[in-house]
Formats: C-alpha cells, sequence, structure tokens
C-alpha cells in the first residue's frame, strides 16, 4: 500500500515533503520564481522529487523566455492561457491557450510569452535514471540568439547554459500578478 505523503508549508505554498500520494491545488502549491525564466510550480521537491515524470506548471510574463535547449528525454506542453512564440528546431511557431506541443526526445525547443497577459504552460516531461544531472543539450542556435534564448557556446547542463546568459538561480515566492492567472478565479 502506498501511502499518503506529508505536504508541508514552505513561504510560497505547500511542497510533499515525503514521497507518496497527495492532492494538491496550483494556487496552494509551492512556487518559485525567476527574473529571467518566470514562475515555476513543480509540485515535487528537494525532499520528495518524481523519478520517472517531471510535470510542472510555468507562467511566463511578457517578455519573458526560456532558454533553447533540448533534453534526452520525451516532453509535451499545454498553453494553458496566454500567447508564447515556440522555437522548435530553428523554426518559429506562435501559440495561444489549448495549443498542444510533442517534443520527442532532443528535440531543440524554447518559449517565449509575447502576449500581454501572463502565458501559463503545463509541462510535462519523462525522467531517466541520471536527470537532472545528465540529458541536455543547449545547442548554439542564430534563431535562439536573436530571441534571446541562445547561448553562444554549446552546453550540456543548464547551470552553464545559465552562467552563459547570468540567469539567477530560482527562489521560493508566488508569480507577481497572481490575480491574472488562470487559477485566480476559483476561489
Amino acid at each position: 500500500m502506498v501511502e499518503e505523503a506529508r505536504l508541508e508549508r514552505l513561504e510560497s505554498g505547500l511542497a510533499p515533503a515525503t514521497d507518496g500520494w497527495f492532492v494538491v491545488n496550483v494556487r496552494d502549491a509551492a512556487w518559485e520564481i525567476n527574473a529571467h525564466l518566470g514562475a515555476m510550480c513543480a509540485f515535487e521537491s528537494v525532499k520528495a522529487q518524481f523519478a520517472q515524470v517531471g510535470i510542472n506548471v510555468r507562467v511566463l510574463r511578457p517578455g519573458s523566455r526560456w532558454l533553447y535547449h533540448a533534453e534526452e528525454s520525451q516532453e509535451d506542453f499545454l498553453v494553458l492561457a496566454g500567447e508564447c512564440l515556440l522555437l522548435v528546431e530553428d523554426e518559429e511557431r506562435p501559440l495561444r491557450a489549448w495549443d498542444f506541443v510533442h517534443c520527442p526526445p532532443w528535440t531543440a525547443h524554447a518559449f517565449i510569452a509575447t502576449g500581454e497577459r501572463p502565458c501559463a504552460i503545463v509541462m510535462v516531461g519523462a525522467r531517466r535514471s541520471e536527470w537532472p544531472a545528465k540529458g541536455f543539450i543547449y545547442p548554439r542556435s542564430e534563431l535562439a540568439l536573436r530571441h534571446g534564448v541562445g547561448v553562444e557556446t554549446e552546453v550540456s547542463s543548464p547551470a552553464e547554459a545559465w552562467a552563459q546568459r547570468g540567469i539567477p538561480r530560482w527562489k521560493l515566492e508566488r508569480p507577481e500578478g497572481w490575480d491574472e492567472l488562470p487559477w485566480a478565479q476559483l476561489g
């Protein structure tokens, strides 16, 4: 029998403190923010990481962007609200609410919020046993560099890519504009 995880209250919401099943509303879950990358509700924590599938909700404020990269595992994305530009395999695709994106392993991609309102995206990815230490590539791409989401020199880790771009660490905090987000109207 699988036990229920214990949730603990962090400064930005609830996060699992132990492994096991649990239920948490996105409004109540812990959030992290990053001035460059936007906001993230990961549903997992350092104490209780998901071994097989990563799932999170990202909120990109207008102008926020996610770095151009590829991973060794499949990833899928569903835009819940707002608009963004998808860079995928050196092509541009505008996205809006309810657009779905499937990326087989090693598909290079990035997201850039383009609308006047926040863009909320559900992101799901398979995980390998060495995640997050291995299984990434941040390729050099002229298109990505033009959009401010590329790296000058190809690297194979998020830390190296973020260092090249001067991206700060994530911090536990709810995103600004909380009342504009889709789940704010629920209660």
